[in-house]
């Protein structure tokens, strides 16, 4: 055999060799990236069910007792009565004032985690379930509220980019929510993103921080572009978040049905192979992978019409909005709503699951308008209305003192009082 023959095989079975192993590499590291994906959506999926606590403000009427306050917040008669019990050793209830603060807070699933009445500006009555009932103490509230300015860099996570910066788990759920009308924080954040934001910080005397306040200004650069959101008040006198240009941020719909952590897994097609039947029909939704747990929250305000069991959708909740509008969120393992309740725009109402005929956990959402299935990532969604002519000489003063801050922090520390009143302390 022509041994020029011998050196050609030679080289092209090398080169196949070259190839096989690139391929094979690149299959490898494409496992790893998703296995690690995986992992930060289970990590932030238990983040946000353990650390994430959702406060519910309420003033006590005149005339009102505190069971029947604790009442109007959702808690059961056997858990207001067990709350209020414990509260009594501690605190002589009987001083209840009119006016004075209730706060209980929920986690994302809807779970009872505190209950925090403020006796006065230094003292706060707190109640906590533990086993077997409730604990009360009081306790002292030296703290003081500051301005301040929160930037950071994410590396991996909205959550853990926040965290970095050395604030709560809260700051990165409401900065999502801000910007949630605009960004999908599943899909869109990209390594290098960062984000700066001027709002009041709440701190005990010893520094660890007691809570946010408003978020005045913010931004999100997203892969090179630069969202904003300032806050100022609609038509009606209601805080509310406008772009620079005068634009509202709030739009009918949010972004996802999920509020971090899952990537879409089959989008939305009139003919697609299913994994289960083995037949090729339509998919009238699109899905959401994510680990079992994760909160489902509605991308709109409006009115549970189904939630239960449903054949192949598996647990289900339905909600009718606006404009012909309806949303179905299915397989879930949980729900957290009722048939005939009203929901708020980004109310958590379930976890995702794998309940009817899934091939393991996920979310599959579907929109429709006036009976029609839509694509719901290509559909567009209404904005609010933009700032009144009349309230832009308003809303004008309030952009050129906010974003200078957002740009430069150091302008924070001159003239504190001038720019958000002078700081609170106790």
């Amino acid at each position: 055999m022509n041994r020029g023959f011998i050196l050609l095989i030679l080289c092209e079975c090398l080169a196949g060799a070259v190839t096989l192993r690139f391929v094979f590499e690149r299959r490898l590291a494409a496992g790893d990236e998703y296995d690690r994906q995986v992992r930060l959506a289970q990590e932030e999926a238990k983040r946000i069910r353990d650390q994430v606590i959702l406060p519910h403000d309420e003033k006590v009427s005149a005339g009102q007792n505190f069971m029947a306050a604790l009442e109007k917040f959702g808690l059961s008669t056997e858990e207001a009565a067990g709350a209020s019990a414990a509260a009594q050793r501690a605190f002589n209830l009987r001083q209840l004032r009119a006016g004075n603060t209730i706060t209980v807070g929920r986690s994302v699933e809807g779970t009872l985690r505190e209950i925090d009445y403020k006796i006065d500006p230094d003292r706060m009555l707190k109640i906590v379930p533990e086993e077997g009932g409730f604990s009360a103490r009081i306790s002292e509230i030296p703290s003081k509220t500051e301005m301040v300015a929160v930037m950071g860099r994410v590396d991996d996570s909205l959550f853990n980019a926040v965290a970095d910066a050395g604030e709560s788990a809260e700051l990165a759920l409401r900065l999502a929510q801000i910007f949630g009308y605009d960004l999908d924080f599943y899909t869109d954040p990209r390594q290098g993103d960062t984000f700066r934001i001027v709002l009041e910080k709440k701190k005990y005397m010893n520094g660890q921080t007691a809570g946010y306040g408003k978020i005045f200004a913010a931004e999100y650069e997203n892969a090179g572009r630069k969202y904003q959101a300032l806050l100022f008040h609609d038509p009606a006198g209601r805080p509310s978040y406008y772009a620079a240009d005068g634009k509202s941020l709030q739009k009918a719909f949010l972004r996802s049905p999920l509020k971090f952590g899952a990537s879409v897994t089959s989008h939305f097609s009139r003919s697609r192979f299913h994994p289960i039947l083995k037949t090729y029909r339509p998919h009238l939704g699109t899905d959401y992978g994510a680990p079992v747990g994760t909160p489902v929250q509605t991308i709109g305000s409006g009115r549970v019409i189904f939630a239960g069991r449903k054949s192949g959708e598996g647990n289900m909740v339905q909600i009718v909005h606006f404009n012909g509008y309806e949303t179905m969120y299915l397989h879930l393992s949980r729900m957290f709503v009722h048939a005939g309740e009203h929901v708020e725009i980004g109310k958590t109402i379930g976890l995702v699951g794998s309940t009817g005929l899934a091939t393991g956990p996920h979310l599959d959402f579907r929109i429709l308008q006036r009976g029609q299935y839509k694509n719901f990532e290509k559909l567009g969604l209404p904005p609010s209305g933009p700032v009144s002519k009349k309230n832009w000489p308003e809303f004008a003063a309030a952009r050129e003192k906010w974003l200078p801050r957002l740009r430069n922090p150091e302008l924070l520390q001159a003239n504190i009082s001038a720019a958000a009143g002078s700081d609170t302390t106790h």
